[in-house]
C-alpha cells in the first residue's frame, strides 16, 4: 500500500500542488505558512510561497504592528529561517529600551536648551508671522519702497532695478 500511496501522492503533487505547511504562530495568533517549491504539471518550476493567515481577516483593517517585523521579513524572504518566540521577545524588549533611551535623551536636550536660552548662550528661535504670499508684487505693503527693509520678523523687498535695465537709461 505504501507504493500506491506514494503514487497517489506524486499524482496529487503533480496536478494540484503541494500542501501548505504551518511554519509558526506569532503572539497575536496569526499563522504563517509556506508552500515549498514544486514542478507544475506543465513542467514549470513554481517557487516557494510564504503567506500569513491573519486573525483579523478583513484586509483593509491591517495596521502597522499587526505582524511582527521578524515575521514580515520572513514572508518577504529577507531571511531564510522563520523567527523564534525568544527572538521576537528579545527584539521587542530592545525596541522598548531604545524608545525609553530616546525619550530620556530628548528630555535632557530640552532642559539643556532651556538652560542655554536663560543664560543667553543661544538665541531663541524667532517666530515669524507671514501674511500674504512672498511672490506677491508688494508683499504686505501697498507700494514698494526704494530700499529693502528687514527686521527679525518681517522682510519687505525693495524696488531696486539692475543698472541698464530700466527705462531711465535710454541710449
Amino acid at each position: 500500500m505504501s507504493r500506491a500511496w506514494q503514487a497517489l501522492r506524486a499524482l496529487r503533487l503533480r496536478f494540484v500542488g503541494p500542501d501548505k505547511e504551518l511554519v509558526g504562530t506569532d503572539q497575536f495568533g496569526n499563522k504563517y505558512y509556506r508552500v515549498p517549491k514544486y514542478e507544475s504539471r506543465a513542467g514549470q518550476v513554481i517557487p516557494e510561497r510564504r503567506f500569513v493567515e491573519a486573525v483579523n481577516r478583513e484586509a483593509y483593517r491591517y495596521q502597522i504592528g499587526d505582524f511582527p517585523a521578524e515575521w514580515e521579513a520572513w514572508i518577504r524572504k529577507k531571511r531564510e529561517d522563520p523567527p523564534t518566540i525568544e527572538e521576537i521577545l528579545r527584539n521587542e524588549n530592545y525596541r522598548e529600551e531604545m524608545k525609553q533611551k530616546v525619550k530620556d535623551v530628548s528630555e535632557k536636550d530640552k532642559l539643556l536648551q532651556a538652560k542655554e536660552y536663560e543664560e543667553g548662550l543661544v538665541a531663541e528661535p524667532s517666530h515669524t508671522q507671514v501674511k500674504g504670499h512672498a511672490s506677491a508684487p508688494y508683499y504686505g505693503k501697498k507700494e514698494p519702497s526704494q530700499d529693502p527693509t528687514s527686521t527679525a520678523n518681517i522682510f519687505q523687498p525693495g524696488a531696486w532695478m539692475p543698472p541698464g535695465s530700466g527705462s531711465s537709461q535710454n541710449k
